[in-house]
Protein backbone atom coordinates (compact mmCIF):
# COMPACT_ATOMS: atom_id res chain seq x y z
CA UNK A 1 0.00 0.00 0.00
CA UNK A 2 1.10 3.53 -0.72
CA UNK A 3 0.63 6.16 1.97
CA UNK A 4 -1.80 3.95 3.87
CA UNK A 5 -4.31 3.89 0.99
CA UNK A 6 -6.17 0.63 0.23
CA UNK A 7 -4.92 0.92 -3.37
CA UNK A 8 -1.92 2.23 -5.25
CA UNK A 9 -2.23 5.58 -7.06
CA UNK A 10 -2.06 3.80 -10.41
CA UNK A 11 -5.11 1.73 -9.46
CA UNK A 12 -7.47 4.69 -9.05
CA UNK A 13 -8.90 4.28 -12.55
CA UNK A 14 -9.61 0.61 -11.84
CA UNK A 15 -11.34 1.55 -8.57
CA UNK A 16 -13.49 4.07 -10.44
CA UNK A 17 -14.68 1.35 -12.83
CA UNK A 18 -15.67 -0.82 -9.88
CA UNK A 19 -17.67 2.05 -8.37
CA UNK A 20 -19.44 3.20 -11.54
CA UNK A 21 -22.84 1.67 -10.65
CA UNK A 22 -22.91 3.37 -7.26
CA UNK A 23 -21.75 6.68 -8.73
CA UNK A 24 -24.58 6.53 -11.28
CA UNK A 25 -27.12 5.79 -8.52
CA UNK A 26 -26.04 9.02 -6.84
CA UNK A 27 -25.71 11.03 -10.04
CA UNK A 28 -29.30 10.45 -11.21
CA UNK A 29 -31.12 12.03 -8.23
CA UNK A 30 -28.36 14.64 -7.75
CA UNK A 31 -28.81 15.91 -11.31
CA UNK A 32 -32.58 16.01 -10.87
CA UNK A 33 -32.27 17.75 -7.50
CA UNK A 34 -30.22 20.59 -8.94
CA UNK A 35 -32.27 20.85 -12.13
CA UNK A 36 -35.72 20.67 -10.51
CA UNK A 37 -35.03 22.31 -7.18
CA UNK A 38 -38.57 23.37 -6.37
CA UNK A 39 -41.50 20.95 -6.48
CA UNK A 40 -44.60 22.73 -5.26
CA UNK A 41 -47.03 22.18 -8.14
CA UNK A 42 -49.32 19.13 -8.45
CA UNK A 43 -47.63 16.00 -9.72
CA UNK A 44 -47.47 15.90 -13.50
CA UNK A 45 -47.46 12.92 -15.83
CA UNK A 46 -43.82 13.64 -16.67
CA UNK A 47 -42.83 13.82 -13.01
CA UNK A 48 -44.63 10.56 -12.22
CA UNK A 49 -42.87 8.89 -15.15
CA UNK A 50 -39.48 10.08 -13.88
CA UNK A 51 -40.18 8.68 -10.43
CA UNK A 52 -41.46 5.40 -11.86
CA UNK A 53 -38.22 5.01 -13.82
CA UNK A 54 -36.04 5.81 -10.79
CA UNK A 55 -38.10 3.43 -8.64
CA UNK A 56 -37.53 0.62 -11.15
CA UNK A 57 -33.80 1.36 -11.44
CA UNK A 58 -33.29 1.36 -7.67
CA UNK A 59 -35.46 -1.73 -7.17
CA UNK A 60 -33.65 -3.81 -9.78
CA UNK A 61 -30.22 -2.62 -8.62
CA UNK A 62 -30.99 -3.55 -5.01
CA UNK A 63 -33.08 -6.64 -5.65
CA UNK A 64 -30.99 -8.36 -8.35
CA UNK A 65 -27.53 -7.70 -6.93
CA UNK A 66 -25.23 -10.72 -6.99
CA UNK A 67 -23.05 -11.55 -3.98
CA UNK A 68 -23.07 -7.95 -2.80
CA UNK A 69 -22.99 -6.99 0.89
CA UNK A 70 -21.15 -8.16 3.95
CA UNK A 71 -23.99 -10.45 5.09
CA UNK A 72 -24.65 -12.18 1.74
CA UNK A 73 -23.55 -15.60 2.99
CA UNK A 74 -25.27 -15.16 6.35
CA UNK A 75 -28.60 -14.41 4.68
CA UNK A 76 -28.21 -17.38 2.34
CA UNK A 77 -27.60 -19.69 5.31
CA UNK A 78 -30.57 -18.18 7.15
CA UNK A 79 -32.83 -18.79 4.18
CA UNK A 80 -31.78 -22.43 4.02
CA UNK A 81 -32.58 -22.80 7.72
CA UNK A 82 -36.04 -21.23 7.32
CA UNK A 83 -36.91 -23.51 4.41
CA UNK A 84 -36.23 -26.50 6.67
CA UNK A 85 -39.07 -25.42 9.01
CA UNK A 86 -42.80 -25.94 8.55
CA UNK A 87 -44.87 -22.90 7.55
CA UNK A 88 -46.78 -22.70 10.85
CA UNK A 89 -43.52 -22.46 12.80
CA UNK A 90 -42.23 -19.75 10.46
CA UNK A 91 -45.36 -17.63 10.96
CA UNK A 92 -45.92 -18.10 14.68
CA UNK A 93 -42.63 -18.84 16.43
CA UNK A 94 -40.97 -15.43 16.86
CA UNK A 95 -37.90 -17.11 18.32
CA UNK A 96 -37.20 -18.57 14.87
CA UNK A 97 -37.25 -15.17 13.18
CA UNK A 98 -39.58 -12.49 11.85
CA UNK A 99 -42.79 -13.84 10.24
CA UNK A 100 -43.04 -11.75 7.06
CA UNK A 101 -39.40 -12.15 6.13
CA UNK A 102 -39.62 -15.82 7.13
CA UNK A 103 -42.59 -16.34 4.80
CA UNK A 104 -40.75 -14.81 1.83
CA UNK A 105 -37.70 -16.95 2.60
CA UNK A 106 -39.85 -20.08 3.00
CA UNK A 107 -41.45 -19.51 -0.42
CA UNK A 108 -38.15 -18.70 -2.15
CA UNK A 109 -36.80 -22.14 -3.19
CA UNK A 110 -39.34 -22.48 -6.00
CA UNK A 111 -39.35 -18.77 -6.90
CA UNK A 112 -35.69 -17.86 -7.32
CA UNK A 113 -33.94 -18.38 -4.00
CA UNK A 114 -31.95 -15.46 -2.62
CA UNK A 115 -32.76 -13.30 -5.65
CA UNK A 116 -36.51 -13.66 -5.08
CA UNK A 117 -36.06 -12.64 -1.43
CA UNK A 118 -33.86 -9.68 -2.34
CA UNK A 119 -36.18 -8.54 -5.13
CA UNK A 120 -39.30 -8.57 -2.92
CA UNK A 121 -37.42 -6.77 -0.18
CA UNK A 122 -35.99 -4.32 -2.73
CA UNK A 123 -39.50 -3.48 -3.96
CA UNK A 124 -40.83 -2.85 -0.44
CA UNK A 125 -37.81 -0.79 0.61
CA UNK A 126 -37.73 1.34 -2.54
CA UNK A 127 -41.47 2.05 -2.50
CA UNK A 128 -41.24 3.25 1.11
CA UNK A 129 -38.16 5.33 0.36
CA UNK A 130 -39.75 6.98 -2.70
CA UNK A 131 -42.99 7.67 -0.83
CA UNK A 132 -41.04 9.40 1.94
CA UNK A 133 -38.87 11.40 -0.47
CA UNK A 134 -41.86 12.58 -2.50
CA UNK A 135 -43.38 13.89 0.72
CA UNK A 136 -40.48 16.36 1.06
CA UNK A 137 -40.22 19.86 -0.53
CA UNK A 138 -37.27 18.78 -2.70
CA UNK A 139 -37.82 15.02 -3.17
CA UNK A 140 -34.81 14.55 -5.45
CA UNK A 141 -32.52 16.09 -2.84
CA UNK A 142 -33.97 13.72 -0.23
CA UNK A 143 -33.21 10.76 -2.50
CA UNK A 144 -29.70 12.08 -3.09
CA UNK A 145 -29.08 12.11 0.65
CA UNK A 146 -30.40 8.54 0.90
CA UNK A 147 -28.09 6.96 -1.68
CA UNK A 148 -24.64 6.84 0.00
CA UNK A 149 -25.64 4.99 3.16
CA UNK A 150 -29.33 4.05 3.29
CA UNK A 151 -29.57 2.70 -0.28
CA UNK A 152 -26.11 1.30 -0.90
CA UNK A 153 -24.98 0.13 2.54
CA UNK A 154 -28.25 -0.66 4.34
CA UNK A 155 -30.54 -1.81 1.52
CA UNK A 156 -27.78 -3.90 -0.06
CA UNK A 157 -26.38 -5.17 3.22
CA UNK A 158 -29.00 -5.38 5.98
CA UNK A 159 -31.93 -6.79 4.00
CA UNK A 160 -34.45 -7.40 6.81
CA UNK A 161 -33.85 -4.11 8.53
CA UNK A 162 -33.88 -2.24 5.24
CA UNK A 163 -37.44 -3.43 4.60
CA UNK A 164 -38.42 -2.44 8.14
CA UNK A 165 -37.01 1.04 7.52
CA UNK A 166 -38.78 1.28 4.15
CA UNK A 167 -42.15 0.35 5.67
CA UNK A 168 -41.57 2.70 8.61
CA UNK A 169 -41.07 5.52 6.09
CA UNK A 170 -44.59 4.83 4.82
CA UNK A 171 -45.55 5.31 8.46
CA UNK A 172 -43.72 8.62 8.65
CA UNK A 173 -45.67 9.85 5.63
CA UNK A 174 -48.90 8.88 7.39
CA UNK A 175 -47.74 10.63 10.54
CA UNK A 176 -47.04 13.79 8.56
CA UNK A 177 -50.70 13.62 7.47
CA UNK A 178 -51.56 13.24 11.19
CA UNK A 179 -52.93 9.75 10.63
CA UNK A 180 -51.61 8.01 13.73
CA UNK A 181 -53.53 4.79 13.11
CA UNK A 182 -51.90 4.31 9.70
CA UNK A 183 -48.53 5.11 11.25
CA UNK A 184 -49.07 2.38 13.84
CA UNK A 185 -50.15 -0.14 11.19
CA UNK A 186 -47.05 0.54 9.08
CA UNK A 187 -44.74 0.15 12.08
CA UNK A 188 -46.39 -3.14 12.98
CA UNK A 189 -45.89 -4.28 9.37
CA UNK A 190 -42.24 -3.20 9.62
CA UNK A 191 -41.88 -5.21 12.83
CA UNK A 192 -42.88 -8.38 10.97
CA UNK A 193 -39.60 -8.00 9.06
CA UNK A 194 -37.50 -6.79 12.00
CA UNK A 195 -39.01 -6.63 15.48
CA UNK A 196 -36.86 -3.70 16.52
CA UNK A 197 -39.01 -1.37 14.36
CA UNK A 198 -41.46 -1.00 17.25
CA UNK A 199 -38.95 1.34 18.86
CA UNK A 200 -40.50 4.10 16.71
CA UNK A 201 -44.00 3.75 18.19
CA UNK A 202 -43.40 5.79 21.37
CA UNK A 203 -42.05 8.70 19.33
CA UNK A 204 -45.42 9.19 17.63
CA UNK A 205 -47.13 9.03 21.02
CA UNK A 206 -44.83 11.75 22.34
CA UNK A 207 -45.53 13.92 19.29
CA UNK A 208 -49.28 13.71 19.83
CA UNK A 209 -49.22 14.24 23.59
CA UNK A 210 -49.52 17.78 24.92
CA UNK A 211 -48.78 16.85 28.51
CA UNK A 212 -45.31 16.05 29.81
CA UNK A 213 -46.88 13.76 32.43
CA UNK A 214 -48.72 11.86 29.72
CA UNK A 215 -45.40 11.54 27.90
CA UNK A 216 -43.72 10.18 31.02
CA UNK A 217 -46.58 7.72 31.55
CA UNK A 218 -46.31 6.71 27.90
CA UNK A 219 -42.63 5.92 28.35
CA UNK A 220 -43.40 3.96 31.54
CA UNK A 221 -46.13 1.87 29.90
CA UNK A 222 -45.19 1.53 26.23
CA UNK A 223 -41.49 0.87 26.80
CA UNK A 224 -41.83 -2.27 28.96
CA UNK A 225 -44.77 -3.51 26.87
CA UNK A 226 -42.85 -3.21 23.63
CA UNK A 227 -39.88 -4.92 25.24
CA UNK A 228 -42.01 -7.78 26.58
CA UNK A 229 -44.01 -8.40 23.41
CA UNK A 230 -41.50 -7.85 20.65
CA UNK A 231 -37.94 -7.17 21.67
CA UNK A 232 -36.97 -9.43 24.54
CA UNK A 233 -36.04 -12.43 22.43
CA UNK A 234 -34.35 -10.28 19.80
CA UNK A 235 -32.32 -8.33 22.33
CA UNK A 236 -31.26 -11.48 24.13
CA UNK A 237 -29.92 -12.85 20.84
CA UNK A 238 -28.45 -9.48 19.95
CA UNK A 239 -26.46 -9.14 23.15
CA UNK A 240 -25.51 -12.82 23.14
CA UNK A 241 -24.06 -12.40 19.66
CA UNK A 242 -22.75 -8.86 19.83
CA UNK A 243 -22.33 -7.52 23.35
CA UNK A 244 -21.02 -10.64 25.05
CA UNK A 245 -18.43 -10.96 22.32
CA UNK A 246 -17.79 -7.20 22.62
CA UNK A 247 -18.08 -6.84 18.87
CA UNK A 248 -17.36 -3.38 17.55
CA UNK A 249 -19.06 -2.10 14.43
CA UNK A 250 -16.44 -0.39 12.28
CA UNK A 251 -17.35 3.22 11.64
CA UNK A 252 -20.26 3.24 14.11
CA UNK A 253 -19.29 6.67 15.39
CA UNK A 254 -19.24 8.13 11.86
CA UNK A 255 -22.63 6.65 11.00
CA UNK A 256 -24.20 7.89 14.23
CA UNK A 257 -22.61 11.30 13.61
CA UNK A 258 -24.30 11.36 10.18
CA UNK A 259 -27.62 11.42 12.07
CA UNK A 260 -26.38 13.82 14.74
CA UNK A 261 -25.40 16.55 12.27
CA UNK A 262 -28.84 17.05 10.66
CA UNK A 263 -30.53 16.49 14.03
CA UNK A 264 -28.49 19.32 15.55
CA UNK A 265 -29.30 21.63 12.63
CA UNK A 266 -32.99 20.84 13.00
CA UNK A 267 -32.98 21.60 16.72
CA UNK A 268 -31.27 24.93 16.05
CA UNK A 269 -33.57 26.02 13.20
CA UNK A 270 -36.69 23.90 13.76
CA UNK A 271 -39.03 26.91 13.71
CA UNK A 272 -37.87 27.67 10.18
CA UNK A 273 -39.00 24.30 8.83
CA UNK A 274 -42.69 25.29 8.52
CA UNK A 275 -44.11 22.14 10.12
CA UNK A 276 -47.37 21.37 11.88
CA UNK A 277 -47.20 21.16 15.68
CA UNK A 278 -47.38 17.36 15.60
CA UNK A 279 -44.68 17.05 12.92
CA UNK A 280 -42.41 19.51 14.72
CA UNK A 281 -42.76 17.60 17.98
CA UNK A 282 -42.11 14.28 16.28
CA UNK A 283 -38.96 15.45 14.51
CA UNK A 284 -37.81 17.17 17.68
CA UNK A 285 -38.04 13.84 19.50
CA UNK A 286 -36.31 12.12 16.58
CA UNK A 287 -33.51 14.69 16.79
CA UNK A 288 -33.12 14.26 20.53
CA UNK A 289 -33.02 10.50 20.00
CA UNK A 290 -30.30 10.89 17.37
CA UNK A 291 -28.19 12.86 19.86
CA UNK A 292 -28.74 10.14 22.47
CA UNK A 293 -26.85 7.59 20.38
CA UNK A 294 -23.55 9.40 20.84
CA UNK A 295 -23.30 8.77 24.62
CA UNK A 296 -24.89 5.37 24.01
CA UNK A 297 -21.85 4.43 21.92
CA UNK A 298 -19.60 5.37 24.81
CA UNK A 299 -21.45 3.34 27.43
CA UNK A 300 -22.81 0.39 25.46
CA UNK A 301 -20.79 -2.85 25.62
CA UNK A 302 -21.37 -3.17 21.87
CA UNK A 303 -21.22 -0.38 19.31
CA UNK A 304 -22.80 -2.84 16.85
CA UNK A 305 -26.02 -2.96 18.89
CA UNK A 306 -26.22 0.84 19.02
CA UNK A 307 -25.31 1.12 15.34
CA UNK A 308 -28.13 -1.18 14.24
CA UNK A 309 -30.79 0.56 16.37
CA UNK A 310 -29.64 3.96 15.08
CA UNK A 311 -30.53 2.85 11.54
CA UNK A 312 -34.16 3.79 12.23
CA UNK A 313 -33.04 7.40 12.63
CA UNK A 314 -31.61 7.63 9.10
CA UNK A 315 -34.82 9.27 7.75
CA UNK A 316 -33.86 12.38 9.70
CA UNK A 317 -31.00 12.82 7.22
CA UNK A 318 -33.40 12.80 4.26
CA UNK A 319 -35.89 15.02 6.08
CA UNK A 320 -33.43 17.72 7.12
CA UNK A 321 -31.15 17.80 4.08
CA UNK A 322 -34.10 18.11 1.67
CA UNK A 323 -35.66 20.95 3.69
CA UNK A 324 -32.50 22.78 4.70
CA UNK A 325 -32.20 24.95 1.54
CA UNK A 326 -35.58 26.63 2.11
CA UNK A 327 -35.24 26.65 5.90
CA UNK A 328 -31.98 28.57 6.20
CA UNK A 329 -31.75 30.52 2.94
CA UNK A 330 -33.09 33.96 2.16
CA UNK A 331 -33.12 33.88 -1.61
CA UNK A 332 -33.01 31.71 -4.73
CA UNK A 333 -29.24 31.93 -5.12
CA UNK A 334 -28.49 30.93 -1.52
CA UNK A 335 -30.97 28.05 -1.77
CA UNK A 336 -29.13 26.78 -4.83
CA UNK A 337 -25.84 27.02 -2.93
CA UNK A 338 -27.18 25.02 0.03
CA UNK A 339 -28.59 22.37 -2.34
CA UNK A 340 -25.21 22.10 -4.06
CA UNK A 341 -23.56 21.67 -0.65
CA UNK A 342 -25.94 18.81 0.20
CA UNK A 343 -25.12 17.11 -3.11
CA UNK A 344 -21.38 17.61 -2.54
CA UNK A 345 -21.68 16.24 1.00
CA UNK A 346 -23.53 13.14 -0.25
CA UNK A 347 -20.93 12.56 -2.95
CA UNK A 348 -18.14 12.88 -0.39
CA UNK A 349 -19.78 10.35 1.92
CA UNK A 350 -20.13 7.86 -0.92
CA UNK A 351 -16.59 8.23 -2.28
CA UNK A 352 -14.91 8.17 1.13
CA UNK A 353 -16.75 4.98 2.07
CA UNK A 354 -16.07 3.23 -1.25
CA UNK A 355 -12.39 4.17 -1.23
CA UNK A 356 -11.54 3.81 2.45
CA UNK A 357 -14.32 1.71 4.04
CA UNK A 358 -13.01 -1.43 5.74
CA UNK A 359 -15.85 -3.56 4.35
CA UNK A 360 -16.33 -1.73 1.03
CA UNK A 361 -14.71 -4.66 -0.78
CA UNK A 362 -17.90 -6.66 -0.14
CA UNK A 363 -19.69 -4.17 -2.43
CA UNK A 364 -16.99 -3.82 -5.09
CA UNK A 365 -17.32 -4.33 -7.92
CA UNK A 366 -21.10 -4.23 -8.23
CA UNK A 367 -22.47 -7.36 -9.91
CA UNK A 368 -25.96 -7.65 -11.39
CA UNK A 369 -27.42 -11.16 -11.49
CA UNK A 370 -28.96 -11.08 -15.02
CA UNK A 371 -25.68 -9.79 -16.44
CA UNK A 372 -23.76 -12.48 -14.57
CA UNK A 373 -26.03 -15.08 -16.17
CA UNK A 374 -25.40 -13.66 -19.63
CA UNK A 375 -21.63 -13.64 -19.07
CA UNK A 376 -21.84 -17.24 -17.84
CA UNK A 377 -23.62 -18.35 -21.02
CA UNK A 378 -21.06 -16.72 -23.34
CA UNK A 379 -18.06 -17.87 -21.33
CA UNK A 380 -19.17 -21.52 -21.24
Amino acid sequence: MSGGLPFKPGQIQIEQKKMITYILLLYLPSWMALRYQYVSSPQTTRENFQWNVITMVFTLTIGLRHEIGGDWVTYAEGREYVTSLDLLTVLTDFRKGDPAFGLISWLSPTLGGDYFVNLVCGVLFTLGLVAFCRNQPNPWLALTAAVPYLVITVAMGYTRQAVAIGLSMFGLVALNAQNHFKFLMWIIAAATFHKSAVILIPLAFFAKSRSKWATIMGIAVIGPLAFALFLQESLERLFAGYADAEMESSGAFIRVAMNVLPATLFLIWRRRFALSDVAQKFWTWMSVGALFFLPALAFSPSSTAVDRVALYWIPIQLFVWSRLPTAVSRGHRSEQLVSQCVVAYSASVLLVWLLFGIHASAWLPYKWYPWELVKGVFSS
